[in-house]
């Protein structure tokens, strides 16, 4: 269930226009969240990049439970994304500054993926909200 609050919160922060426009008054709060972005992201794309790794060692789940595995990579895929685009400026600095070849794949991945950070917020809303449904369903079951 932490997984698909974590990417819910994430994809409200990447995604500020949308909240904007159902909410005028988070304009404040997102505004304080503003210069935390980048360590946010920077977290978050770590944690969606171990959630990766442990949905790889995990596999044996794809045999007992499929949906719920699925649901889990495809949950820390987006997590690792939308952190990595939050973060880059950070990530930039800290791991990418020394090399310059790395700098420029870096860019030219966040050039790729910057114009769907939208559609990847609310993907990341969506998938975070199956993702607690779905703890509820395979836990029960």
């Amino acid at each position: 269930m932490i997984w698909g609050i974590s990417l819910i919160l994430l994809s409200i922060i990447a995604v500020p226009s949308l909240i904007l426009s159902k909410k005028p008054n988070a304009k404040e709060l997102l505004e304080k969240i503003e210069p935390y972005q980048g360590w946010i992201g920077i977290v978050f794309c770590f944690w969606g990049v171990w959630g990766i790794i442990s949905c790889i060692l995990n596999m044996g789940l794809l045999t007992s439970a499929p949906i719920w595995w699925i649901t889990w990579l495809a949950g820390c895929v987006v997590e690792a994304t939308l952190g990595f685009m939050l973060g880059y400026g950070l990530i930039s600095k800290f791991f990418l500054s020394k090399n310059e070849a790395a700098k420029e794949k870096g860019e030219q991945l966040r050039k790729k993926i910057a114009p769907k950070q939208g559609k990847l917020g609310i993907l990341g809303i969506a998938v975070g909200a199956w993702m607690i449904v779905a703890t509820f369903i395979f836990t029960i079951a």
